[in-house]
């Protein structure tokens, strides 16, 4: 089912439609202008708003695949204007004619633009059958080389899209197809085995709750009511198939639709960085040197599941290509980039983004060359979420305020590492600890359970938000949470280690990736470390016991912990240096609060939960208790870096 990446279809592939044009000959255009007239005449819905539409044209894909499209041009009088226009492409899983990206569609259209937007290879108008991500990178090629050919292009093309549809797009991007001249990459991936799909080795399980809501609109459930109503109810008690992961192929309702299975089991046994990532659609980091050299604004938010990739993407293209290339992260949720809130917190009305009007700039500046003062704008511009009240809103949601700050480059150069030393006791202190390695407080022992795992309750999450709301939350169990036991503070479990600074007496500015290194040891072979930075709110009437608010987190299995490519175990008892990469933000660190660090060994469900016995990933059937040890004394200070930037 998963291709290996094929170096010549990239590198010699000249004319990426040339064996399909006999197959859909009324596509290819500029050389035939009696199908130019009848190519016009397929145009419906013209409406008075100065839009044509021409639904459902199947354009043929390198293997005679027809790929779904949608095209808005310009009109005037009832007809459809010829152009040559730039046009911006959308491609997309999830239904080209959803209404949010219909109305953008028609927005760029009276601007001048011609819009296409595509359902990619098995998914609703479009042939061939659907492997999630597999194929992007050389669809996306040959949809781009297309469009750049059509005597109604101008010659540039521009690229849309948020989550799936930014994945789109840093795909094609990979491959360099002619006539990419600019993208607008929204919470899209730069590498989805470093962030989003996987971390420190550790799957992000929400994709196997995707496959389930992806197999209840497939097109083989389109076909077919009985299959459509089972898989329905089988994606609402998907709590229960997390429960049970991981996958067991054949005893699932996904084996109906064998390449959705066969992803979700690719997903659970593929731990290393191996072949099956290193190619478009999962990850760009191999091809940066042909990457496309194209204008982008790479717009992300911190509690989105692509934060890691947003940054990541700026940071490694601006290192290599001319761009321009602009970073915007907001505090907004995955595809919520109109909003001001995030889980139980509110940023402000000024939080919202004007996306339409972003799109327009944006395209203006780089495929026309009206620039409105967007390409002089610096490069970087981020929320520093916190400073609010701290009360309770009206609308119920905690006050925790921000504004909105450019900056010069990623992450800001006036940023000074600052370490964070956790001590014994539950203190966390830029003071190194004094202990001896081997007084009895040097280290703090606890059992991790893989069948009583921490709940996972807010954070950088998507695709599964009934599951696992994602945002900030205070760190509170409830039993409607898939795996909570009771409704206490995730402080009172034994198995989270609590590590806290004194009461701050100034503001502190935690802007930058942030890193926490510890000194482990245990008595498994593998296990895993979570890390989880919070901001604890002090007492306050409408929060009387205090809040705290998660800010950011992150996972690293021990077998991975030296190399993401290859499994290396542990001896038991051998104490190892492990660095646990939490995924970037800015927040402010209220003067009144404390800055919280929170070590434990799971995350569930947003994360699989590591069984401790050493066994092949998906696929174990066993589960033990493991003893886990974190130092906390001289040469093993554990202790996280938080980049500070000066008041």
């Amino acid at each position: 089912m998963s291709v290996p990446y094929d170096e010549r279809l990239w590198t010699k592939h000249e004319d990426p439609i040339a064996d399909s044009l006999e197959r859909l000959p009324h596509l290819q255009l500029r050389e035939y202008p009696e199908r130019l007239e009848a190519f016009w005449a397929l145009f419906e819905d013209v409406q008075l708003d100065g839009v044509a539409v021409c639904p459902n044209l199947r354009m043929p894909a390198r293997d005679g695949v027809g790929l779904g499209c949608d095209i808005y041009v310009p009109a005037r009088s009832g007809l459809p204007l010829p152009g040559p226009w730039p046009v911006v492409l959308e491609r997309t899983p999830y239904g080209k004619d959803r209404a949010g990206q219909v109305m953008t569609a028609r927005h760029l259209v009276k601007s001048g633009y011609a819009v296409i937007i595509q359902d990619v290879r098995g998914r609703y108008a479009s042939e061939g059958q659907f492997y999630a991500f597999g194929d992007e990178g050389l669809d996306g090629y040959d949809t781009i080389a297309w469009i750049q050919s059509q005597p109604w292009c101008n010659g540039k093309v521009g690229t849309m899209g948020i989550s799936y549809a930014g994945a789109t797009q840093t795909a094609a991007a990979a491959t360099n197809p002619p006539g990419l001249a600019a993208q607008i990459v929204t919470q899209g991936p730069f590498n989805y085995h470093t962030g989003s799909m996987r971390q420190g080795g550790c799957l992000e399980q929400r994709f196997y709750a995707y496959a389930f809501r992806m197999a209840k609109e497939s097109r083989e459930a389109m076909a077919d009511a009985g299959l459509r109503s089972a898989l329905e109810a089988s994606f609402e008690d998907v709590e229960s198939w997390l429960l049970r992961a991981p996958i067991r192929p054949g005893a699932t309702p996904l084996a109906r639709i064998p390449s959705y299975e066969a992803w979700v089991k690719d997903l659970y046994t593929h731990g290393s960085f191996d072949e099956y990532w290193q190619r478009p659609g999962y990850t760009v980091e191999p091809f940066l040197d042909n990457h496309a050299d194209a204008p982008t604004i790479f717009l992300g938010s911190w509690y989105d599941s692509y934060a890691r990739n947003t940054c990541d993407s700026f940071v490694e293209l601006s290192k290599r290509k001319k761009g321009p290339f602009k970073l915007i992260m907001g505090p907004w949720l995955h595809g919520k980039v109109n909003t001001e809130v995030s889980g139980d917190v509110g940023f402000g009305s000024h939080a919202v983004l004007g996306f339409d009007t972003l799109h327009k700039r944006w395209y203006d500046a780089v495929l026309k060359g009206d620039d409105d003062g967007i390409l002089s704008e610096p490069p970087v511009k981020i929320f520093v979420m916190g400073g609010g009240s701290g009360r309770k809103r009206l609308d119920g949601h905690l006050d925790h305020g921000g504004r909105w700050r450019f900056e010069n480059e990623w992450p800001p150069a006036r940023s000074v590492n600052t370490p964070f030393y956790i001590h014994a006791g539950g203190r966390l202190s830029v003071d190194p600890p004094a202990i001896d390695p081997e007084a009895v407080e040097a280290r703090t022992v606890y059992a991790f359970d893989p069948e009583r795992p921490v709940p996972t309750i807010g954070g950088c999450l998507s695709a599964a938000d009934d599951i696992m709301p994602p945002g900030g939350f205070d760190q509170t169990a409830h039993l409607g949470m898939l795996g909570a036991e009771d409704e206490l503070p995730l402080a009172a479990r034994a198995d989270v280690l609590v590590f806290q600074t004194d009461v701050l007496e100034r503001d502190v500015e935690v802007t930058g990736p942030i890193h926490v290194k510890l000194y482990v040891s245990s008595d498994a072979v593998d296990t895993d470390f979570t890390a989880k930075l919070i901001d604890v709110y002090p007492p306050n009437p409408d929060y009387p016991l205090g809040y705290a608010l998660n800010i950011q987190d992150g996972i690293q299995r021990m077998r991975y912990r030296e190399d993401r490519s290859r499994e290396v175990f542990m001896t038991p008892g051998d104490v190892y240096e492990v660095t646990i990469s939490l995924y970037p933000t800015s927040n402010l660190f209220v003067a009144g609060h404390k800055i919280r660090l929170d070590i434990s060994s799971s995350n569930f469900p947003r994360f699989d939960v590591n069984p401790n016995t050493g066994d092949p990933l998906g696929q174990h059937r066993r589960y033990r208790v493991a003893e886990n040890t974190v130092w906390h004394a001289q040469g093993r200070a554990s202790h996280v870096v938080l980049p500070i930037v000066p008041a």
